[in-house]
């Protein structure tokens, strides 16, 4: 049986056992001072440029095979690679022989100063080793999470599309060697007074939340890690929710997509997005990469930042949470969960077991948009998200939520109100925009000023009003880009 109290991971063929550590010591601190190796970077410390970027393998949940995800190590905390696989940039060559992702950013001279190169060479083995044969797209994505101030991305793109000409590496038996690490018991780390349990079950997940309720609830890490990174908080104890499978899981039943509140939005929003492809363009512009291999929904929506991009969306197909303490479950609705700036309905040791989305039962226009400064990795100065349903030209039903115009993300009521039971038409919308002055008070920030919110919330209406009429579409599509 593994050690409790040590954390295990396999890198570059070895177990690496790790005891006495930090809770909170990140990968990259880990790499960088403990193992001295230093490719991987800190550019930011919060999980934006990427340069920090590892990628981590784990078993699938079935067992029968594993999934590579890039992960920003900046943010991530040492014992989370518990049971896993870390791969950094010195793992890919083999003695001289560059592994072909390198050859290829050598041959297309993708590489200027240096400092972001491994980053981008990481986050390029995982779409390397995941996908085959991607398009442009994919590869645009792929490098969303990283930056870059030297090159203009050109020659890193040209590296992408060469890097499969070259003979792949011999495979290794990754999925053998991973489960030879995994640990029946949970592990429990205390290091001078600071204690981090990950329960490998939500029955054991709530009863140590509940022995502990002044615990941290940490999940994906990328709100918390910036907790450690940027604002050097100490957290005493932690409890880490992603080694609890049961709630790390995401189906879907005859009325519901079912989400566990510790699923990955990488695991979520496929699944979403199936079922609501009017949610496609919104997630894809959710974060980077990195980050949603990493980071969760449920984190996401217990988080509450009013200018969360996930929220919105799912108030307007009327999600409820199942909240969990001990075990007691109780049900809410999404659009009564918070109170306040960064205020939510969560009691102490209660945490979100399950995220449950309605699937569509009827003909309504479902869509959502994110206004933001840059289209890749930006946070958003605003996010709508609106579902309509229409019968002969008349609203009979009319939902609309936006974020970063108030303290928490919340439906326009008074202009769902001016819209529902009338016809679906200019008029009408140019009625409800004069509403949304008196459903939102946005303040003046780094995105922007109040009164551009106050004109763009409206455009934002029109834009979704536009999407509707066939001739419109394509147009407002494009703009939107």
């Amino acid at each position: 049986m593994s050690d409790a109290a040590a954390i295990r991971f396999l890198l570059d063929g070895e177990v690496i056992e790790v005891r006495d550590v930090d809770p909170t010591r990140t990968v990259l601190q880990y790499l960088r001072e403990d193992l001295r190796r230093k490719g991987s970077k800190e550019g930011c410390a919060e999980g934006d440029c990427g340069a920090c970027t590892v990628v981590v393998a784990e078993l699938n949940r079935d067992g029968d095979g594993a999934s590579l995800k890039a992960i920003n190590s900046c943010i991530q905390f040492l014992p989370t690679l518990d049971g896993k696989e870390l791969i950094t940039v010195e793992s890919l060559a083999d003695g001289d022989a560059l592994h072909p992702v390198q050859s290829a950013m050598v041959a297309a001279h993708g590489s200027q100063c240096g400092f972001c190169t491994p980053g981008f060479v990481m986050s390029l083995y995982a779409l390397y080793e995941t996908n085959r044969n991607p398009d442009r797209q994919a590869i645009d994505d792929a490098l969303a999470g990283n930056l870059c101030r030297c090159t203009g991305y050109r020659p890193i793109i040209a590296a992408a599309t060469q890097m499969y000409s070259a003979a792949r590496p011999p495979a290794t038996d990754r999925v053998a060697a991973l489960k030879k690490i995994q640990r029946e018991a949970s592990l429990h780390i205390e290091h001078n007074g600071r204690k981090f349990f990950a329960p490998i079950n939500a029955d054991e997940f709530a009863a140590v939340l509940s022995e502990n309720p002044e615990a941290t609830i940490l999940a994906g890490g990328t709100d918390i890690g910036l907790w450690v990174t940027k604002q050097h908080r100490e957290l005493g104890s932690v409890v880490y929710a992603g080694c609890a499978a049961d709630i790390c899981d995401v189906k879907v039943s005859e009325t519901h997509i079912d989400i566990g509140g510790a699923a990955t939005l990488t695991e979520a929003v496929p699944v979403i997005v199936q079922h609501y492809p009017g949610f496609d363009e919104l997630f894809r512009r959710f974060a980077s990469p990195p980050i949603r291999n990493a980071g969760t929904l449920g984190g996401n929506i217990a988080n509450g930042s009013p200018i969360g991009d996930s929220m919105a969306a799912l108030m307007v197909v009327e999600t409820s949470l199942t909240l969990r303490c001990g075990e007691v479950e109780r049900e809410i609705s999404l659009n009564d969960f918070y109170h306040d700036y960064m205020v939510n309905d969560l009691q102490p040791g209660e945490f979100v077991s399950r995220i449950l989305i309605p699937l569509p039962t009827d003909s309504a226009h479902v869509s959502s948009q994110k206004w933001s400064k840059r289209f890749d990795q930006d946070i958003s100065a605003i996010s709508t998200a609106f579902r309509l349903v229409l019968d002969d030209g008349n609203v009979t039903s009319f939902r609309m939520a936006c974020g970063g115009l108030a303290a928490t993300v919340r439906r326009a009521t008074k202009t769902e109100a001016a819209i529902t039971g009338k016809a679906w038409s200019s008029d009408t919308v140019e009625a409800a925009c004069a509403k949304l002055a008196e459903d939102f008070s946005p303040i003046s920030d780094m995105r922007a000023s109040a009164d551009i919110r106050e004109v763009a919330i409206q455009n934002l209406l029109r834009r979704f009003f536009a999407e509707t009429q066939s001739e419109g579409l394509e147009t407002v599509y494009t703009y939107g880009r």
